[in-house]
């Protein structure tokens, strides 16, 4: 049975091909252009060396100099050794351009809709159908967006999982003077061609082994909604999963009804809406996301945590982490950086 496996890389670049059944990971890639650097092929040198984040997968041979116990606990690998055992994700600390991987494709769609949530969000529904494979990337990474009538391109998370129809969705930052921001509301309309490249970024989903505590800020939810659809499509992931979502005014809350299904298709999830400039008629939790962690369970068990939102909101986080001595925790964080020229 051939598994599918996704390489990324520490430029944040990543590369799917398939692994056929008791293939060696290093002739697979081989196999497949991606020339991961190598030297010994027995498991001595340590060159072919990088991360397993997900799936299932064997070793023929580890030499006791290259990796610890707590090295091959943490997930460490050699390509030259490893056969997978299901679809799997492994991370190399090194830039594709080293091993001519990481390739990002062109993908030529068109817009399907557009919903201005509010006067700040608006979700771009995007139709790439026209593409003659399936787009491939990892929930949570992100794409590039050509904005039309220009040669400006702008950033945004996937805001679901990949679909055999290469129907997309990204929740987009409105933004008082950017080019992107300008398009969404003045001139985008259904059917108008689009632009994107794709897949990149360095943050998504890993193998979901302890609890998963998950932080939004605005359009950061968009990362989460393409994790969240991959582990409910799944049936579950057997962890609890926590995920808090702030944003300035409840009017840029964007899909509840969402969330509210994810919490019947994935067992153990809940999730808390947090705005910090509440009206009188908000009846939820104020203030800063930080201050409705629950510091007493966090220090009880590991756990991984995942951000993504405005620089202030991740910042503020990792420093209540850092003030309040928790450990035993993954970090994960994509910091969004907004400024009216690159909206």
């Amino acid at each position: 049975m051939n598994h599918k496996v996704a390489f990324n890389f520490a430029d944040g670049k990543t590369s799917f091909f398939e692994v056929k059944a008791n293939e060696l990971l290093l002739d697979a890639a081989l196999r497949h252009g991606v020339n991961i650097p190598l030297d010994c092929r027995e498991g001595v040198c340590g060159t072919c060396q990088g991360r397993c984040e997900s799936g299932q997968y064997t070793q023929d041979y580890v030499d006791d100099e290259v990796f610890s116990e707590t090295d091959l606990a943490q997930g460490k690998m050699l390509s030259c050794q490893t056969r997978v055992q299901s679809a799997a994700s492994f991370y190399f600390d090194f830039d594709s351009s080293l091993c001519n991987a990481g390739a990002t494709r062109r993908i030529q769609a068109v817009i399907a809709k557009v919903e201005q949530i509010s006067d700040t969000t608006a979700i771009l529904h995007v139709d790439a159908s026209s593409s003659e494979r399936l787009l491939d990337f990892l929930p949570g990474q992100y794409a590039r967006l050509k904005v039309p009538g220009t040669d400006a391109w702008r950033s945004y998370s996937f805001a679901n999982r990949p679909n055999p129809h290469n129907q997309l969705q990204f929740l987009i930052r409105l933004l008082p003077d950017g080019l992107m921001s300008h398009f969404i509301r003045e001139r985008c309309e259904p059917g108008q061609a689009l632009e994107l490249e794709a897949p990149l970024g360095s943050f998504y989903l890993r193998q979901v082994n302890q609890p998963l505590l998950m932080v939004a800020g605005g359009t950061g939810l968009s990362a989460f909604l393409g994790m969240l659809d991959e582990i409910a499509d799944k049936g579950g992931c057997q962890q609890p999963i926590k995920l808090f979502y702030g944003v300035s005014r409840h009017t840029d809350l964007c899909e509840l009804n969402r969330l509210a299904d994810y919490r019947s298709r994935i067992e153990g999830f809940e999730y808390h809406l947090v705005v910090s400039q509440p009206s009188p008629q908000w009846p939820g939790k104020t203030g800063r996301i930080p201050e409705h962690f629950d510091r007493q369970a966090m220090n009880a068990n590991p756990f991984d945590i995942y951000l993504c939102g405005p620089p202030p909101m991740v910042e503020a986080v990792k420093t209540w982490l850092t003030e309040q001595r928790i450990d035993g925790f993954h970090l994960y964080y994509e910091k969004f950086i907004d400024s009216n020229s690159g909206g």
